[in-house]
């Protein structure tokens, strides 16, 4: 089967028109940085014209990015590619056949957060649109972020039915997983090294030919298909895993009344060889679409792909899931440090008036995908609080998850008009601007409360005004004495 392979792509030449299929944080940038790259001549954006997502096709073939969080470079990158004619956005899925290679970037959210089972529809969806249009000696790839055998079995089986080819035969399939942080979607594309696992050697070469031009400092690392999926999966647990190892770090530092960052820079501290102490960064929980999901991604893939039985400690709970669950609880300890800080004033969580700073999950980004702000909004309220969202960056239009009822303003004064506790959930730049006098006004009481979790707020300022603080790990200072 590889020498057939290998016989169609040397038939058809060198990769020169590449369709991405799902234009978002993903699919964007790369199709964008395939189009500036000298090797290819043509890429083609595939988005569907649905009424949520279809705005993003006009904007895009007038040189616009519909990502307005700041992404360096990406806006007039956008520009110069649409402007040389070498970038496409359309809704006609028909012109996958025109295509050298494809690739897919579509995400993997849960069916409903509470059973933690992965909607692979819209995958699903974009798969059996490459099939139809799939000519011999195409190479398909796949960037979404998946359960470790879904390349070689389900994402197999459905273009392969839906073609009537043969993968690793007739075409080449290929698992290539982003590995991008949103704020440095170009610079991660182009330095990251990039994990290249095709079916067999010949899509994994074809794939390492495809990825290779818009690399700078990156390089290639190829691998099976299986092994590219537990790879993407396993680097998002084990972020994941060493947030909560900072957050329970943080949870005891409160306890013990003593500052979490000075532990941390101690602990940073302790370098030379051989040594690694890596500590990240604690805080109001995690979000994103990558980090609250892939550890189950990964923890199903032990079912999928395992050969013989898993051996383990019998009746003990998996630890990245643990720490999945550490994650998922900061936001209510959230709740916990805001209804304290209301106790100190004399006042109850129920009839109080919230402003949440910050929807987005990330500082300076409009990303809001599983925020950890909505559970402690649905909290908050449930509890009887007055919740106003605030938020610079995210698009009170278009953002995620935002609960019914909930509204997003961009009016920084009237969420904080009357406010009894401000409560910041992102380290955006404007929130670290903050003046306490200017935000003690707006609230208009003279004990308001500060809840710190992103570390932003330097807690003396805010206590000289008269506020109430709690902060993640901030044990050094959530038992303040009251001024005044």
């Amino acid at each position: 089967m590889n020498e057939k392979l290998q016989q169609l792509f040397s038939e058809r030449g060198p990769i020169k028109t590449i369709g991405v299929i799902g234009m978002g944080y993903v699919g964007i940038p790369a199709a964008a940085l395939f189009a500036d790259a000298p090797a290819f001549d043509q890429v083609y954006g595939f988005q569907r014209d649905s009424q949520s997502s279809g705005y993003k096709i006009t904007m895009l073939n007038a040189g616009e990015s519909p990502l307005k969080g700041e992404e360096p470079g990406l806006d007039s990158l956008i520009a110069k590619v649409v402007g040389e004619k070498k970038f496409t956005c359309t809704a006609d899925f028909s012109k996958i056949a025109e295509c050298d290679a494809v690739t897919l970037a579509i995400q993997t959210p849960f069916k409903d957060p509470k059973d933690l089972i992965p909607d692979f529809t819209p995958l699903i969806d974009g798969i059996r649109n490459v099939g139809r249009y799939l000519t011999p000696g195409t190479l398909v790839v796949l960037e979404s972020t998946i359960t470790p055998g879904t390349t070689m079995g389900m994402a197999r089986e459905i273009l392969e039915e839906e073609s009537g080819l043969v993968a690793g035969e007739d075409f080449g399939l290929a698992h290539a997983p982003e590995r991008v942080m949103v704020g440095r979607l170009l610079k991660n594309i182009r330095e990251h090294d990039r994990i290249v696992g095709g079916i067999n050697d010949v899509s994994t070469e074809r794939a390492c030919e495809l990825y290779g031009p818009v690399l700078t400092k990156g390089q290639l690392i190829p691998m099976s298909a299986t092994a590219a999926e537990v790879t993407k999966t396993a680097e998002n647990t084990f972020r994941d895993l060493q947030i909560a190892a900072v957050n329970e770090l943080a949870l005891y530092c409160e306890a013990m009344g003593i500052n979490v960052y000075d532990v941390r820079a101690g602990v940073d501290s302790l370098k030379g060889e051989g040594i690694t102490r890596a500590i990240l960064w604690p805080g109001a929980g995690v979000g994103g679409h990558c980090l609250t999901k892939d550890t189950y991604h990964l923890e199903r893939g032990v079912s999928v792909v395992a050969a013989e039985p898993l051996d383990y400690p019998e009746g003990r709970e998996s630890l990245f899931v643990l720490a999945r669950g550490i994650n998922d609880f900061m936001p209510a300890h959230m709740l916990k440090l805001t209804k304290d800080a209301l106790a100190r004033v004399g006042k109850d969580i129920r009839g109080a008036k919230i402003a949440l700073l910050g929807w987005a999950f990330l500082n300076d980004s409009d990303d809001a995908r599983n925020t950890p702000a909505e559970p402690f909004y649905q909290a908050a309220v449930a509890a009887g609080a007055e919740v106003r969202i605030h938020d610079p960056w995210v698009d009170p239009k278009t953002a995620p998850d935002v609960p019914e009822g909930a509204e997003i303003t961009h009016d920084f004064d009237a969420v904080l008009s009357g406010a009894d506790a401000v409560v910041i959930f992102a380290g955006h730049k404007e929130y670290r601007a903050l003046v306490p006098a200017a935000v003690k006004a707006r609230c208009g009481c003279s004990h308001p409360v500060l809840v710190d979790g992103r570390n932003v707020a330097e807690p003396d300022a805010w206590i000289a005004e008269g506020f109430v603080y709690k902060g993640i790990g901030r044990g050094d200072k959530n038992g303040h004495p009251l001024d005044g």
